[in-house]
């Protein structure tokens, strides 16, 4: 189970970077310009604290694997850890329009591997809290 947290580590770290680019991928200068000034400072405040969020549980997987599995503090992270990706794997389906990537090869390509990576995040989480 270490070896699966460092790779989550890895994975969130990489998730939490990927965060970055996303103001100038999804054109975020003239896609939120209509948006009034607190709905889009929001929008990227948000953003920052996502990707700092994810960051830092990247970082606690990579420096107290240990810690996470073996102590009661941990579990109880990792459980709450566990239930966050869950539920972040049952937003995939339920709280994007399908219409979002059905026949489109890219975004069908990221919406399984995104699927793949919410469900391996949940069941490693909740693993480490039910053994």
């Amino acid at each position: 189970m270490h070896l699966h947290l460092k790779i989550t580590g890895v994975l969130l770290v990489a998730l939490a970077l990927i965060h970055i680019p996303f103001p100038k991928y999804f054109n975020w200068d003239k896609e939120l310009k209509s948006l009034s000034v607190i709905n889009r400072q929001m929008m990227t405040v948000h953003t920052f604290f996502i990707a700092l969020t994810v960051f830092m549980m990247g970082l606690l997987c990579l420096t107290s694997s240990g810690e996470l599995i073996e102590t009661n503090l941990g579990k109880k992270i990792s459980l709450g850890l566990g239930v966050f990706w869950a539920i972040r794997l049952f937003i995939q389906f339920f709280g994007y329009s399908s219409d979002l990537w059905k026949g489109k090869t890219f975004e069908t390509l990221m919406h399984i591997l995104f699927s793949i990576l919410w469900a391996y995040l949940s069941s490693i989480f909740l693993t480490i809290y039910f053994n």
